[in-house]
């Protein structure tokens, strides 16, 4: 049976991730609220992120911002 979940990003139910796409707390939250077709539209978007600023997911600092714009591209610009 598929796992349902209340997408705060597309704002309705839909079909959840099969297990946390994230380390931590945030992957957590992430499981717990976001679909799998919100999960997708973030994974698009993160690779025109890493492409348009050249980014190198292996530096730290890459890694920083891309978690950010992930948290407010999933729950919105005030995300925590």
């Amino acid at each position: 049976m598929t796992r349902m979940v209340n997408c705060v990003k597309l704002g309705k139910e839909a079909e959840g991730l099969k297990f946390p796409p994230y380390p931590g707390e945030l992957g957590k939250k992430i499981y717990e609220n976001i679909s799998n077709e919100a999960w997708k539209m973030w994974v698009n978007q993160q690779t025109m992120l890493i492409n348009e600023y050249r980014l190198s997911p292996v530096e730290p600092q890459a890694r920083k911002m891309i978690e950010e714009e992930m948290k407010k591209f999933l729950f919105g610009e005030g995300a925590a």
